[in-house]
């Protein structure tokens, strides 16, 4: 690889960017109001960014029915955590920094909403019980305490065309992830799980 050019101090790097200015200053808030909360109480998906304390950094998805994430207030989201596959890499990482970011989806929506703070976590049964949208409760829920909150505009997802049915994957042309990880890790005397499998397996989680 070449690294002739690799740029090394932010006064490099301002050669080439421009300062921001204006609404993509503007637009940071401390706490929701009307729109970004309208955002959080129809989003299915958000990322989910955290540190440990060594600076290893981890995105998890997370998703439920439009608004799973609980409005405690408007410095206070309520992030409820389901069974998943145990490694804890997010909430390891909050034990260690409680650092945070957010990225909330709307399908159909290029816009996305962005988010910045930190969270605890908690297995409060009366925080537990407000989340009643999925068959089972989760184990524990995250408290996130907003620091910045702001729209991210449209230009990534319009490039990716991600809202567009044209551009999606056929999941019967993809090898399933049980395929992929046996092609990873081995296990080549086992039959690799079918992606219906691994659907029906997972529902009974859900």
């Amino acid at each position: 690889m070449d690294a002739s050019n690799t740029i090394t101090s932010l006064t490099e790097l301002r050669k080439i960017y421009a300062q921001p200015k204006g609404r993509a200053i503007e637009k940071v808030l401390p706490q929701l109001e009307t729109h970004s909360r309208r955002f959080v109480q129809n989003a299915p998906f958000v990322l989910l960014s955290t540190v440990s304390r060594e600076g290893k950094m981890d995105v998890s998805p997370r998703g439920g029915a439009a608004g799973f994430v609980y409005i405690e207030n408007d410095t206070t989201l309520l992030l409820p955590d389901y069974k998943g596959n145990n490694r804890l890499d997010s909430l390891t990482n909050i034990l260690e920094t409680g650092n945070v970011g957010l990225i909330f989806l709307l399908p159909g929506i290029d816009e996305t909403l962005r988010m910045n703070g930190t969270a605890c976590i908690t297995t409060s049964s009366d925080i537990l019980s407000k989340f009643t949208q999925e068959a089972k409760a989760p184990i524990s829920c995250l408290i996130v305490t907003i620091e910045e909150v702001f729209l991210h505009c449209a230009k990534a997802l319009m490039r990716s065309k991600l809202w567009d049915a044209n551009t999606y994957t056929d999941p019967e042309k993809f090898p399933s992830m049980g395929q992929m990880l046996q092609d990873q890790i081995g296990n080549t005397a086992d039959i690799p799980e079918s992606r219906t499998a691994m659907i029906e397996r997972y529902k009974k989680d859900l």
